[in-house]
């Protein structure tokens, strides 16, 4: 049957029109590329782009980029204007305190789950991502930071086969992480505490209770740079 179906699909399509499996690839493609922009900086809170501008610069059509970018705001990542504008959402004191809430109720419940799915050969990983991210800090590269401390994370999480809670707790990451990035590129990575050494030592001994703390203490230390932001701007301090 999969055999007859990709036979199916990958057949030209008449006046060149793009077969549904070109079509899928295209939208994945797309997807992965926005979702990696939202998660590195590549979306500036404040600044607006078009839809247009983004296809073009990912060299595909308008719609591909504009299902992505209405999937998107749906899990309140961006927000699509009227004029085709797209913009991160404001992050306001109270929408930070619900992501924070939100992601120290998901992601230590989502680390325990995974532990017992974790091997010899996971820890060595998150090891060596751990081992570059302190390069990152040293270096002050707030870009490569923000893609390894993405990947540690959901390293981990992704061991847990979750089906509900980890595209959750991809929606909050999707969410915060510009706002994070733009306050990394003022303050630096230089302030962030290394929770992930306890996290890996937690893994190795497959102490769950040590791993959920290593996971909130570093949610609580990255957050607490952008909550002092945030309420710097609100308060205009």
């Amino acid at each position: 049957m999969a055999a007859r179906n990709s036979e199916r699909t990958n057949r030209p399509a008449g006046n060149g029109a793009a077969t549904p499996t070109t079509r899928g690839a295209t939208r994945g493609q797309v997807d992965a590329a926005i979702r990696s922009g939202l998660l590195t900086g590549r979306f500036i809170p404040g600044k607006a782009v078009t839809i247009r501008g983004l296809a073009s610069e990912l060299g595909v059509s308008p719609m591909p980029v504009r299902e992505v970018l209405q999937r998107l705001a749906a899990e309140n990542a961006l927000e699509v204007k009227s004029n085709g504008r797209v913009q991160v959402p404001d992050m306001t004191p109270e929408r930070f305190d619900e992501v924070l809430k939100a992601r120290l109720l998901l992601e230590p419940e989502l680390a325990e789950r995974a532990l017992r799915s974790l091997t010899k050969q996971d820890i060595k990983t998150l090891t060596v991502i751990d081992d570059e991210i302190d390069t990152c800090i040293v270096s002050g590269d707030a870009e490569a930071y923000m893609q390894l401390n993405h990947a540690f994370h959901f390293h981990i999480y992704a061991a847990s086969g979750s089906q509900v809670l980890l595209p959750l707790i991809d929606s909050l990451w999707l969410q915060f992480a510009p706002f994070m990035r733009t306050v990394y590129g003022r303050v630096g990575t230089v302030n962030l505490v290394d929770q992930h050494k306890e996290a890996i030592r937690a893994i190795e001994q497959n102490d769950a209770p040590a791993l959920r703390a290593a996971i909130s203490g570093d949610i609580t230390d990255g957050m607490g740079l952008l909550g002092k932001e945030i309420l710097k701007n609100t308060t205009g301090g």
